[in-house]
């Protein structure tokens, strides 16, 4: 049996709950890595995903090559990928000299997530000053911003992902945003299933948050490859300063409704993090709650563990979210 099926199948859910416990309550501890390998429930209901931008930090100081994202998942026992597109703007830079540098890039990422045997999953993709934004009333930026996305959907499509994450910004007017997003949705929905690609959006700020209204955009969408991808924080729906993540949050959305409204057209979960107490429980989030959700709603596929925290070091964090998250499969079991 390889190391990454024994992280999720052996051992016991105490002896996770325990040793979680034992270096979450901690500001320095021994590394997570150097724990036994029993931090594992039995099987869970899902796969175990690793988002990216849980280790953002690691590669914007340099530690850690983004070219090297699957080698790091698999060392930490997990199965799939979840890529973040601006993590990668450097190395497409590198590759400047090729005739299609995505291409390669891609190619290279593909070989990589091969080698260790890894699945890849989600390509999200951000910076919507240089994509564009798709939910603005300026039907030239709109399109723009659609067409875009299009590289990014041929990039997902070739590393095997089957979905491609997306934001809505353009709009704090309800119904404007409505409008625009299904606009954009369904061209960018149309040009992705040529590729077998799912289109999907997480809440993840100002009206993507209000999961209600996200629910009415992807029901008037209508198509088998637009969906959503719930994330367990993000559900900020107004904040005091500028632009879309300027200030304080001054108005949220209830979570655990709101993942509620989402599971019926999830295509993937991001089980977000930020903090532990001395029992290995989330501080802000209940998981136990949050999964049941997630269970209930008959959902099987890819948990991304997305930890954003900065008490615990990226991997301390993404360690404990994902030995918090068996532990509570096994409670659901």
């Amino acid at each position: 049996m390889n190391r990454r099926k024994f992280l999720m199948n052996s051992g016991s859910a105490g002896v996770a709950v325990s040793l979680l416990g034992l270096y979450a309550c901690k500001q320095k501890t021994e590394k997570p890595s150097d724990l036994p390998e029993a931090m594992a429930s039995a099987d869970p209901f899902f796969k175990l995903s690793l988002a990216q931008w849980s280790i953002h930090r690691m590669i914007w100081d340099g530690s850690v090559s983004p070219m090297d994202f699957a080698a790091k998942a698999s060392g930490w026992g997990f199965e799939g990928l979840e890529y973040v597109s601006q993590l990668y703007a450097k190395e497409l830079e590198k590759y400047s000299g090729a005739a299609n540098p995505m291409e390669q890039l891609v190619k290279e990422l593909k070989k990589r997530s091969d080698d260790h045997g890894m699945k890849n999953q989600i390509m999200m993709v951000d910076l919507p000053e240089e994509e564009g934004v798709m939910a603005t009333p300026d039907q030239t930026l709109r399109k723009a911003g659609v067409e875009n996305h299009f590289k990014w959907v041929d990039a997902t499509a070739g590393l095997g992902c089957h979905s491609m994450r997306v934001n809505l910004f353009g709009s704090k007017d309800p119904e404007v945003w409505k409008e625009n997003s299904i606009a954009s949705l369904t061209e960018l929905s149309e040009y992705a299933a040529k590729q077998n690609v799912n289109v999907i959006v997480e809440n993840h700020g100002w009206l993507s948050s209000d999961a209600a209204l996200l629910a009415e955009v992807l029901t008037a969408v209508g198509m088998d490859n637009c969906g959503t991808l719930p994330d367990f924080g993000n559900f900020c729906v107004k904040r005091d300063g500028e632009g879309n993540w300027g200030g304080d949050c001054v108005e949220e959305y209830d979570m655990y409704q709101g993942v509620g409204e989402l599971m019926p057209f999830a295509k993937g979960v991001s089980a977000k993090s930020y903090d532990f107490n001395a029992k290995g429980n989330e501080t802000k989030i209940d998981y136990l709650k949050m999964m049941k959700i997630v269970k209930d709603a008959g959902y099987t596929g890819y948990v991304g563990v997305e930890y954003e925290g900065d008490r615990l070091s990226e991997e301390e964090g993404i360690l404990a979210t994902k030995a918090l998250l068996l532990k509570v499969a096994g409670e659901l079991a």
